[in-house]
């Protein structure tokens, strides 16, 4: 056995006692970012919890706003185009309900959103005085930031050129506006989800009468691509983008107000719904 004089042992029991310092410091650490890691979990999932909350309870206050407006000629197809995706949504609710969707990118959140958009628009609009108010600068804000830009920035240009149009001085403010838009939300499908990618990866798609890709092919393709094409999402999508544009076939197909004009209460309405359903895009299209 070999013997070890008293310098050598004394080291000998620092590097013990080291090692031990040592793993006491390492299971702290552990410790630490344990707590942190669930801290920021509760967090999250507060922040979670009270914003499917307010999304609840923005949606019930706006249906329940919606039941108690008389109804109007003005907007006939817009209110029916709501009440399909009040429908619609409730589809996609019932899959999340049934634990079937994972749901990663927070769609199931923006979707009922969109449903309390579309039926906050239509209360906007029944409600809406006949007012001239000049709130052009007001008007030109805008809630999108980066997003058309990270699609095209070519979008982007034509999304703030929209907005330059909407006045309620501008009696074509409307007309302008809704084709831009229009267009946007087109370009957007067609930019992420080309037809030719689309026949490939769907063949068993159904075409449309003239035997292109359909809206609702594309979004399916689009869907797919993050596993997220679950039991009616794709049919919400689809319904809430014929929401917006039964929106703008109403706004153009009607005389409101001195000269055909808007207000400003009816052109915000309008564009807020837009800025909606852009974000809900933005957040299927980009990966």
């Amino acid at each position: 056995m070999r013997r070890v004089n008293l310098s050598q042992l004394k080291s000998q029991l620092r590097q013990i006692e080291q090692k031990q310092r040592q793993a006491i410091n390492n299971y702290n650490q552990a410790a630490r970012n344990f707590n942190q890691a669930v801290n920021n979990y509760n967090n999250a999932a507060r922040a979670h919890n009270a914003r499917v909350r307010a999304n609840q309870q923005r949606l019930a206050h706006e249906l329940a706003r919606l039941r108690s407006q008389p109804t109007s000629p003005r907007y006939v197809r817009y209110t029916t185009s709501v009440q399909t995706v009040q429908t619609s949504f409730r589809r996609v609710e019932a899959t999340a309900e049934s634990g079937a969707w994972a749901d990663d990118r927070g769609l199931f959140d923006l979707a009922e959103s969109e449903a309390a958009n579309s039926a906050a628009a239509l209360n906007t609009l029944l409600a809406a005085p006949d007012s001239e108010a000049a709130e052009d600068e007001r008007l030109r804000d805008t809630v999108l930031t980066s997003e058309l830009n990270e699609i095209d920035p070519e979008l982007d240009s034509r999304w703030r050129g929209a907005l330059f149009s909407l006045s309620p001085r501008n009696p074509d403010a409307a007309r302008h506006f809704c084709t831009s838009a229009r267009e946007i939300l087109t370009s957007i499908l067609s930019d992420r989800a080309p037809d030719a990618a689309v026949k490939q990866a769907l063949p068993g798609f159904a075409p449309t009468p003239n035997g292109g890709v359909s809206r609702r092919a594309k979004i399916h393709y689009l869907l797919r691509q993050t596993g997220n094409d679950v039991d009616g999402l794709a049919q919400f999508v689809d319904d809430d983008i014929n929401s917006v544009v039964a929106l703008f076939d109403d706004f153009n197909g009607g005389t409101h107000g001195p000269a055909g004009r808007f207000d400003f209460v009816q052109l915000t309405a309008i564009k807020t719904r837009v800025e909606g359903a852009i974000q809900f895009l933005h957040r299927i299209v980009v990966h």
